[in-house]
């Protein structure tokens, strides 16, 4: 694992098209090794945490689209390693123009074989923190191929403010999709080979296709801001509970510093 010690060299290149386009996939982040292994990790996590047992068909599109389990690194160790690791760490301050990165939260989200889409939707909405350089960490525990459901990113959407308040679900999907399409937006989805992993910010608009293989698609994903990130006054019922969660303690205009948002690349 000591891959996740090292530096991953982002050139001046790199960070124009991130700051561009607000998304970037970067190969060879994880070594073979450390995806088996992260892999084999967070699916024992996953399965032992896992609450959801209705049906595909009695579920809503948002619970057809994954599985979804929260700050995993609050109770393994390893995977603890992954999220606050200093190469992951340093790829997100380095995209951001950012010092450090705290922690947000992290989530797996697993989209069982048959699993449907996630709808177009752009992350910040739900969460109450005073800047833009936030980001998000795409971390595939699998290759992806276009048949599993990978990332799909409409470039430089994070521009528009139309669709940020829907709910992930059908309506965001089609009214979404037809306004970046009006826009001329450019949608960009790729597969990923294994090891590579996209890094978004928070207002970029996303979604991920449905899962037509008979293997489910793991995927680790961690949400970093700006270390010196402060708590805002909440916008929406979204942001209050998000602030009760994921920042329990933190006070409005004070930096977000509980100890479930610590330094990340700071382990020592």
């Amino acid at each position: 694992m000591n891959n996740l010690n090292q530096p991953y060299p982002i050139s001046p290149e790199a960070k124009a098209f991130y700051q561009e386009n607000n998304f970037i996939k970067l190969k060879q982040v994880l070594s073979p090794e450390e995806v088996a292994h992260f892999n084999e990790v967070i699916s024992a996590e996953v399965q032992r945490k896992n609450t959801q047992d209705k049906p595909m068909e009695e579920r809503d599109t948002y619970s057809k689209a994954f599985l979804q389990i929260f700050n995993l690194w609050t109770e393994s160790e390893e995977v603890k390693k992954l999220v606050l690791s200093k190469r992951l760490a340093q790829i997100a301050a380095d995209l951001m123009g950012c010092e450090q990165v705290r922690i947000y939260h992290d989530q797996a989200l697993f989209k069982e074989a048959g699993g449907g889409i996630t709808p177009w939707h752009a992350d910040q909405y739900y969460w109450p923190i005073d800047t833009d350089n936030t980001i998000t960490a795409w971390i595939p525990l699998q290759a992806t191929p276009l048949e599993m459901g990978p990332l799909e990113f409409s470039a430089g959407s994070q521009q528009i403010v139309f669709g940020r308040d829907l709910e992930i679900g059908d309506d965001s999907e089609l009214k979404i999709k037809q306004n970046l399409r009006i826009n001329n937006f450019e949608h960009v989805i790729e597969a990923f080979d294994l090891g590579e992993v996209s890094f978004h910010s928070g207002w970029i608009f996303h979604r991920a296709g449905a899962n037509q293989t008979d293997q489910m698609r793991k995927v680790m994903t961690v949400i970093y801001m700006d270390a010196t990130a402060k708590l805002k006054n909440p916008e929406n019922a979204n942001q209050i509970n998000d602030w009760n969660t994921w920042c329990p303690g933190a006070k409005i205009g004070e930096v977000i510093n509980t100890e479930l948002n610590p330094v990340a690349g700071d382990l020592g």
